[in-house]
């Protein structure tokens, strides 16, 4: 009992003694108790503090075991290393695509001699600007770009100086293995490979742009972009348009080919161009080329202009579906035309009646203008609104023109018109036009996509009768032969056309002295398969020193027509009597 009551007291925290001695209580035990809630404490700080200790040792241990983190500054601007789909032509030759770069950037925080860094980077670095590379470096800020893609042999050199504070970033930049031959239709990116032109803005405004900014592009390559142009025939086509405006001292010149059955674009070029791998240029002395930049400018679908006398096949193609004429009607062409204080002429008129052929073979325009007056102001304001050459064309091609008119159209306005004055449209869409004049009489928006004879179908819309689209390919047969498609003609593929010389509109006057040139062919004319279109912008000399368009875009027709047909699968067939060529009730 005894020894029970002792162990009882060795835990309790106070007792009370016996009422005998007088005495309240006393409080035994806490001492101890202190104690032991101080060891528990310690141990508990203790136990923190070695976890603390512990956590911050293996973080060490890991940065000291990990590579150098390059990506470990950069902003929150700083664009994504994201991939573009390589873009192929319809026989998957490569246009544009993608190569594996690195650019150098900077933590100027951790810059200690800006000089110096600033002298060691221009020994690498050609055309370095010492005072912005200085700004940047003094900067402070977490990151700022110093070059943007840069070789592989460069890095290694930037890497043996040792320069603290700066990285390498890898990124990708679009590499256009054929150069100035398709910029036009390919386009070209920015330096954070960004669609700006051409097809590459097409990609981007199809959700490209917003699946990068979504970061679901990533590096992984992506399924390559078909187009519709053939590379070969791209080729010959930009050599010869840029042959002739050297040839014949021009401003400008441009062609395209179609096929008339799916509105395939099959090569497009306009010069002055430019090279995409390179689509701004510095002058020696830091300024931006401006002239360089003039390249930019697509003349085929990205500019409007006065046509000339190609509109009178749409004129003409007008009175023959409307009823107004036929092949055998015969117009009065013997006196111009006074009009509204102008006076209408022929150019070397025949000063008597024509027949129909006969004012295509001599290009009245007071034939022409007959013949829209026959059909009304209204009637031919509704038949070029059919045929697309008054509104915006609709392609894939960003940057597409839209035509200008008049804002009311009177009598002098339908006149003019009808022989190419005073409405200007985009070459490409005269194209387009053209294209429905001689297929049967199916209107087909272009694409610069591959499109089957199926798909075609389902996006055609009939303009006008077949029979009157046959009466069109005489015309065009007729005048390849008899009248200035003659420049044009190549041996075997049987090129029917239509030239257009036109008084080019300078600040708001026609000059007299300076034209804008164009021809519109098909070929081969027995069963049109492909319209081509050339234009040549203010030649000074032409073949035997002529500057019509019989001088000019003529013999740019024939040298492409005579070079590429062979490559779209023409065969030339010899011998065919020039009467069964032309067999028709005249």
């Amino acid at each position: 009992m005894i020894s029970f009551v002792v162990r009882l007291r060795s835990r309790a925290h106070f007792v009370v003694t016996s009422g005998r001695t007088g005495k309240s209580g006393a409080f035994i035990g806490i001492n101890a108790h202190r104690r032991s809630q101080a060891r528990q404490r310690l141990g508990i700080i203790i136990t923190a503090l070695l976890a603390v200790y512990l956590v911050i040792g293996v973080r060490l241990v890991q940065y000291g075991l990990a590579g150098p983190a390059v990506t470990g500054s950069f902003g929150g601007g700083a664009p994504t290393a994201a991939s573009r789909p390589d873009i192929v032509d319809r026989n998957g030759k490569l246009l544009a695509t993608d190569l594996n770069m690195v650019s150098l950037y900077a933590d100027p925080r951790r810059i200690v001699d800006a000089d110096e860094v600033v002298e060691k980077l221009a020994d690498v670095i050609p055309n370095l600007d010492w005072s912005e590379t200085h700004k940047k470096l003094r900067s402070g800020t977490a990151f700022q770009w110093l070059r943007r893609q840069l070789t592989p042999r460069q890095q290694a050199d930037i890497l043996a100086l040792g320069i603290p504070g700066i990285g390498f970033r890898p990124e990708k930049r679009r590499f256009y293995p054929g150069g100035v031959t398709a910029s036009h239709i390919v386009g070209h990116v920015n330096v954070d490979n960004q669609g700006l032109a051409g097809m590459e803005r097409y990609l981007d405004q199809q959700g490209l742009a917003d699946l990068r900014l979504a970061g679901l592009t990533g590096t992984a390559p992506l399924e390559p972009v078909r187009l519709s142009i053939d590379l070969r025939v791209q080729s010959i086509v930009r050599e010869v348009v840029a042959n002739a405006m050297i040839a014949y001292r021009a401003e400008a010149a441009g062609a395209v080919i179609l096929d008339v059955e799916t509105g395939e674009v099959l090569a497009m070029a306009s010069v002055p161009d430019y090279d995409p791998n390179q689509p701004s240029r510095t002058l020696p002395d830091g300024s931006v080329d401006r002239e360089y930049e003039k390249g930019w400018f697509n003349r085929m679908s990205n500019a409007t202009f006065e046509m000339g006398s190609t509109f009178k096949s749409f004129t003409l193609a007008m009175g023959l579906d409307e009823g107004k004429i036929t092949l055998n009607s015969v117009v009065d062409a013997s006196r111009p035309i006074r009009m509204g204080g102008f006076t209408i002429k022929d150019f070397r008129g025949k000063n008597r009646p024509l027949s129909i052929p006969e004012v295509f073979q001599y290009s009245s325009n007071i034939g022409t203008a007959a013949v829209a007056d026959r059909v009304g102001i209204e009637g031919h304001q509704q038949f070029l609104t059919k045929l697309g050459l008054l509104s915006r064309m609709e392609t894939e091609m960003p940057g597409v023109a839209t035509p200008t008119q008049p804002r009311t159209w009177k009598k002098i306005n339908s006149v003019t018109i009808s022989f190419g004055h005073g409405v200007a449209t985009t070459p490409l869409q005269t194209a387009v036009a053209a294209a429905s004049l001689i297929n049967g009489g199916n209107l087909i928006a272009p694409t610069f996509l591959p499109r089957s004879l199926e798909e075609a179908k389902s996006v055609s819309r009939a303009i006008i009768k077949e029979t009157t689209s046959a009466d069109m390919r005489y015309l065009f047969t007729w005048n390849g032969i008899k009248g200035s498609g003659r420049g044009a003609q190549v041996e075997g593929f049987n090129v029917g056309g239509k030239t257009g010389t036109a008084d080019k509109v300078i600040n708001g006057r026609y000059a007299r002295n300076i034209n804008f040139n164009a021809f519109v062919a098909a070929f081969p004319m027995d069963k049109p398969k492909y319209i081509v279109l050339s234009i040549i912008d203010a030649p000074t000399t032409g073949e035997h020193g002529g500057r019509t368009a019989a001088s000019t875009a003529a013999p740019m027709i024939k040298q492409i027509i005579r070079r590429t047909a062979p490559l779209l699968g023409v065969q030339p067939r010899f011998g065919a009597p020039e009467a069964q060529q032309l067999l028709v009730n005249y």
